[in-house]
């Protein structure tokens, strides 16, 4: 069984990685990188060299590229000590043509040119656009860079290199005095008065790695980091996994205890605290809060995140589709061809056969006129607004489960071993229950962790019907505003969610049916 799990999830990793190099090979090499500006109203102001420019700081933005202005280069050479910034002054200014450079900006340029050039780039000279005699033109500053695609493999590479990222005592490159971490059995947060342990770093990136609260799941880290890719549009800045699983809604604020010793009424949540570097010299708040740099707090709030809203919804839709689906379904086997395998069967056709939008608005409204909320509201504590979603969600996967159980049941109960069960005088009672029932029900097994962990990813139409603040549209929105880190990060999400609901799948029907063996036996 090791063997085989080891094997299967090997399997897993090298598909997702496959599934992740395609849709990067979509986003970055088939589809017109253009796009991206449709939206950008700082593009549609740019004019001539400026524009192209533009262009180009922004594709190294969103991955397509490598960019490097010939000023960038300058700099870096000072950094690296191989000139001092009176030359780097003197080099910087090229002409508005090649023919107008002075002699130690030529010098630079050409070796700007022989090492980019060398290393695959292409160096691209733009000359001053001029509107007459010596007046440049709006946007028309003369431009010199290079530019090169970044490979498939380096951006892979890259992307999973940096999926996760473990804190440490290190990260801080600032001088921050004694780095270390202390252990503390009574949490400043709370005013060093309540038992709550904690692990402080200072020199991490994170003030708190490991902490208590009383929200679920009670238990919280900050040494390992998932970064799935960073979003430039549908939440600038922020993390994807962050994005689905920051809280939302409104501000909650109670009583804080700073590091100064202040108290006050704020929604300032300090176990979120990273380092800012100087930031506390350039803020008087800041001073009067905070004992150093860890000043990047996040705010509570009182609803959940989008994947906590996905799940809850998902989750009762499951537990509901298997409630209801498979007692009908046996029922309808046992019954067949009379009166509820009829109703059924109705039901199924009805379900397969209408496009799911259609019964979906149907359904909501049929709640809305038995008084139940038909959109979702964050700062409402109603339970009602979660029951239209559940049951719009669950319709489908009733009919489907209900579909299944009862072609497994009939395809058992006309099976040989069922009549020479009966022959060796088994009850219906007994071979219903010890054969039929068990034998159908493990092709439906196997689906149990995938609806599960499906719930995670949310419900694209439902969510967006019911105004749902879930996980479901993330994806939708992002292709819709070309956001390529979060387009990534959902498809890698969504693949390994999929790898491990059929590896969990295929242990569950293991445990179900004993006779199902995945390990190999010599003959």
């Amino acid at each position: 069984m090791a063997k085989y799990l080891l094997k299967r999830l090997l399997q897993g990793i090298f598909s997702v990685m496959i599934v992740v190099a395609i849709v990067m090979i979509m986003i970055y090499s088939l589809l017109d990188r253009n796009l991206i500006f449709a939206n950008d109203s700082v593009f549609s102001h740019q004019s001539n060299n400026s524009k192209e420019t533009y262009k180009y700081a922004k594709w190294e933005e969103y991955g397509y590229l490598d960019y490097v202005p010939y000023a960038d280069y300058l700099l870096e050479l000072v950094k690296k000590g191989e000139i001092d910034e009176e030359t780097r002054k003197a080099a910087v200014g090229i002409g508005r043509t090649a023919e107008a450079d002075s002699d130690i900006v030529k010098e630079y340029v050409a070796k700007y040119t022989e090492y980019y050039e060398s290393q695959g780039y292409k160096v691209r000279r733009m000359d001053a656009v001029m509107l007459s005699g010596k007046k440049v033109a709006d946007g028309g500053k003369q431009q010199l860079f290079a530019y090169k695609d970044i490979p498939l493999l380096k951006r892979l590479g890259t992307y999973f290199a940096g999926l996760f990222e473990i804190d440490n005592i290190n990260t801080v490159e600032e001088d921050i005095g004694d780095r270390g971490l202390t252990f503390t059995l009574y949490d400043p947060v709370y005013g060093g008065e309540k038992f709550s342990p904690a692990i402080i770093g200072n020199g991490t990136k994170h003030k708190y790695l490991l902490y208590f609260n009383s929200k679920f799941p009670y238990i919280h880290q900050n040494i390992v980091t998932i970064n799935l890719g960073t979003s430039y549009t549908v939440n600038k800045g922020i993390d994807v996994f962050t994005t689905m699983t920051q809280s939302q809604g409104s501000y909650v604020k109670s009583t804080v205890t700073y590091p100064t010793g202040l108290v006050e009424e704020s929604a300032d949540d300090l176990h979120t605290a990273t380092y800012s570097v100087g930031s506390r010299e350039t803020s008087l708040i800041y001073q009067e809060r905070f004992t150093d740099d860890y000043t990047n707090v996040g705010i509570v709030k009182s609803g959940l995140s989008k994947m906590g809203y996905s799940f809850s919804i998902g989750i009762c839709a499951v537990i509901m589709s298997y409630l209801l689906g498979i007692p009908i379904g046996i029922l309808m086997a046992r019954k067949k061809d009379k009166l509820v395998d009829k109703i059924g069967t109705v039901y199924i056709v009805f379900i397969i056969a209408v496009p799911s939008l259609a019964y979906i608005f149907l359904f909501k409204a049929i709640g809305g006129n038995l008084g139940l909320p038909t959109t979702f509201d964050m700062e409402s504590t109603s339970k009602l607004m979660f029951i239209l979603p559940i049951v719009s969600l669950a319709l489908p996967s009733i009919a489907n489960l209900m579909k299944w159980m009862r072609r497994y049941m009939i395809d058992q109960m006309n099976s040989d071993y069922v009549k020479f069960a009966r022959s060796g005088g088994l009850t219906e009672g007994e071979i219903f229950t010890k054969h039929i029932l068990k034998n159908a029900a493990i092709p439906i097994v196997h689906g149990i962790p995938g609806g599960v962990l499906g719930a995670l990813t949310g419900a694209i139409i439902t969510e967006r019907v019911y105004v749902v603040p879930g996980a479901g549209n993330l994806l939708t929105t992002a292709i819709n505003q070309y956001d390529n880190g979060v387009i990534v990060g959902v498809t890698l999400f969504y693949a390994l969610l999929t790898v491990i609901s059929i590896i969990l799948g295929d242990i569950l029907m293991a445990m179900v049916d004993p006779r199902i063996s995945f390990s190999t036996k010599d003959r």
